[in-house]
């Protein structure tokens, strides 16, 4: 188990860091956005690059910021159930759902998004935007980001199995978010 252990561990590690850029990414996109809007109204000038770049890195917050919010536990869930349950009933219904919807969906997505990097990247494909951008990293953030949203599924799935076995502790309070 502690190979095991060793890797969610890992993934933890990669997912914080990922979750980091993403912060990056969101403060670069806003900081970008009020430069071009500042430039278009000011000056009379636009650049399709500007907004472009402003996508992908919307693109880059979304898919590589999720791992790590599920490495933390603040995910979104529907909790008509789970906040009800007590002692290990919420680890149980995390492992059915990482199990049986996460894996499977982000593992399919994974599959099905890499042929689309794959063929930007190979065809060198731009934007049809006049002055736009190459389109490979924003395809390259999709499969990425499955791909690591599943690996972080499995971190998940190693640490319940392991706090169900008592070989490590798991702070499992959840607290409903205010609405």
């Amino acid at each position: 188990m502690s190979v095991f252990l060793k890797f969610a561990a890992v993934m933890d590690w990669v997912s914080e860091k990922l979750g980091k850029f993403a912060g990056y990414a969101v403060l670069a996109a806003s900081l970008i956005s009020a430069a071009n809007a500042f430039v278009r109204y000011g000056f009379d000038f636009s650049n399709n690059a500007f907004l472009e770049i402003q996508w992908y890195l919307f693109a880059a917050t979304v898919m590589l910021g999720a791992p790590v919010v599920l490495r933390f536990n603040e995910h979104v869930r529907v909790d008509i159930i789970y906040g009800k349950l007590k002692g290990h009933g919420p680890v149980y219904v995390d492992l059915f759902g990482l199990t049986f919807f996460l894996l499977p969906v982000m593992g399919l997505l994974t599959y099905l998004t890499w042929p689309f990097f794959w063929n930007t990247w190979v065809s060198g494909e731009m934007s049809g935007n006049i002055g736009g951008l190459i389109r490979w990293p924003a395809a390259l953030l999709m499969p990425v980001g499955f791909c690591t949203m599943f690996l972080q599924g499995v971190a998940e799935i190693i640490k319940r199995i392991a706090y169900l076995r008592g070989l490590i502790e798991m702070n499992t309070h959840y607290e409903k978010p205010v609405q």
